[in-house]
């Protein structure tokens, strides 16, 4: 049962569970539109991006160098067993994602939507595979935000949609700087252990000197780009209930900011805040597209 949680927590669940929510509100966006209607196809794409993103997250573990601990306190049989079974799972993951795609493919799918999959494909790959294995390569959470927020959602909506359209672009650059100041948040706790086992993250690569202020550019960014988007045509009551949501953001950059002028760490209570800002923002995004 141990092990089964291990392999639970291999997932990533809380980044399975954003790119579910980034993929119905791409899809969200498309019914806001007037042009959703095909449930089918729905479910096989959330089903193809939840497998992919799992495999992903999977043969990140896998391919941990072998001088790191895969959890805390295992021996070399049990870690050589982790290593197996989420190479195993990786692969049936992929294996089924393989035969969603042959449904996809049946029920006639767009050059566009075949271009998003093939990056949300080739980008997973290169997440987590060597040679380029971008998750210790210090753009690991930028790759994984523009992933997640960007790609996803562009391949929801265009599997209903077949095109892009500006709506999709004016929430995607906003959540996707949500989503990399989230995953920034992440890395801190592990600072000191990054270090020592040299792996390069994005704020080892920065130094939290200067990653700091890019987490606070990353919120503010995101707040003024929403609260541009009337201007670009984008009524407001689609937009404005992201606003709610934005004192728990201001409280983000006051809190991160103590920590950086020696306040003690609250890990555990900042990265609640940072799943409450960017969670709550794509929910609150995706309901209003869905029921407006």
């Amino acid at each position: 049962m141990l092990r089964l949680k291990h392999i639970f927590n291999f997932t990533r669940p809380l980044i399975l569970l954003l790119a579910g929510m980034t993929y119905t509100l791409g899809t969200g966006i498309a019914r806001y539109l007037g042009r959703a209607d095909n449930p089918l196809t729905f479910s096989l794409g959330f089903g193809w991006v939840i497998l992919v993103v799992m495999a992903m997250n999977l043969l990140a573990v896998y391919f941990r160098p072998h001088n790191e601990f895969l959890v805390v306190g295992e021996t070399i049989p049990e870690r050589n067993w982790l290593r197996a079974a989420a190479f195993q799972l990786s692969i049936a993951a992929l294996g089924v994602a393989a035969v969603l795609t042959v449904f996809l493919l049946q029920q006639g799918i767009s050059p566009s939507t075949t271009f998003f999959a093939t990056l949300i494909l080739l980008a997973a790959l290169a997440y987590a595979l060597p040679p380029l294995r971008l998750v210790t390569s210090g753009f690991g959470e930028l790759a994984l935000a523009i992933l997640v927020a960007a790609l996803v959602p562009a391949f929801a909506f265009t599997l209903q949609v077949g095109e892009l359209h500006r709506l999709l672009a004016a929430v995607a650059f906003p959540l996707t700087a949500l989503t990399l100041a989230a995953l920034l948040i992440f890395t801190f706790p592990a600072f000191a252990e990054d270090r020592r086992y040299e792996r390069r993250t994005l704020l080892t690569l920065m130094g939290w000197q200067r990653a700091v202020p890019l987490h606070h550019i990353l919120i503010f960014s995101a707040y003024l780009l929403f609260a541009a988007m009337p201007q670009f045509g984008i009524p407001w009551a689609a937009i404005a209930p992201v606003f709610l949501i934005m004192p728990f953001a201001l409280f983000q950059v006051f809190w991160l900011q103590r920590i950086s002028q020696g306040a003690p760490p609250n890990w555990k209570f900042v990265n609640i805040l940072a799943i409450t800002v960017l969670g709550l923002t794509t929910y609150l995004l995706t309901i209003t597209f869905w029921i407006r």
